[in-house]
């Protein structure tokens, strides 16, 4: 049930607890479809085409195109465009993904996966469960995200230090543990917004918190994982 009051949704525990289900159940096949791809890239030797032929470098351009237009149009566009959108990127990232398994072995790659996975659940469960206001921290993270991006990108560039790699891992890492429990918590905040439609704001949420999940995954196998000889 939904009351109307001063332009905002009231939306009860039980419409609460459907959509955050819905959510997890998109971010599920998010990640699903890019492991499935990944593999399927990896393993039939179609990346080698893709990095021979240069298709590498396009593909990492049209996974920020297809970002930039869910960002941007969610709210125009029908439930229908921004689904096919969330499962674009993910089968997208899914190709782009496949270099994971040419890097780590597999046994890291699905060790850390679980790892990673439960480390997201308590986040989760704090983010739900925390009543206070988090709003203040969108504007740390932004900080934050932006120089971590900078700073990566310097390195990556001109620095090229494994040790300041290393440090920028254990920052991201830390600041997407913070960006996890934000985007849970805003989760309830968006529900009682009048101005998202509550038949596609599970794909929205999804896309966010898919997003975090790539993040902490990949950062903790940086880190971590054992590395192909």
């Amino acid at each position: 049930m939904e009351e109307e009051f001063n332009n905002e949704v009231i939306i009860d525990k039980n419409t609460e607890n459907k959509i955050f289900g819905k959510t997890f159940f998109w971010m599920f096949l998010g990640l699903l479809g890019t492991a499935i791809v990944a593999a399927y890239t990896y393993y039939s030797g179609l990346f080698i085409d893709i990095i021979q032929d240069g298709f590498f470098t396009i593909l990492l351009l049209l996974e920020l195109v297809v970002v930039l237009l869910f960002s941007f149009l969610f709210r125009k566009l029908p439930p229908t465009a921004v689904a096919i959108l969330y499962f674009l990127y993910s089968m997208i990232n899914g190709v782009t993904f496949c270099t994971i398994f040419v890097t780590f072995e597999l046994s890291s790659i699905i060790y850390l996966f679980v790892i990673s996975s439960l480390i997201f659940a308590v986040l989760g469960f704090i983010g739900y469960k925390t009543n206070k206001d988090l709003s203040k921290w969108q504007t740390y993270i932004t900080v934050f995200l932006l120089a971590g991006i900078i700073i990566s990108i310097v390195n990556l560039f001109f620095i090229k230090s494994s040790g300041l790699d290393l440090l920028l891992d254990w920052f991201i890492l830390a600041l997407f543990f913070g960006v996890t429990i934000y985007d849970i918590n805003k989760m309830k905040l968006l529900q009682a917004d009048a101005n998202f439609d509550t038949n596609k704001i599970h794909i929205y949420c999804a896309m966010q918190l898919y997003l975090d999940f790539i993040n902490i995954f990949l950062r903790i196998l940086s880190i971590f994982g054992k590395r192909n000889d």
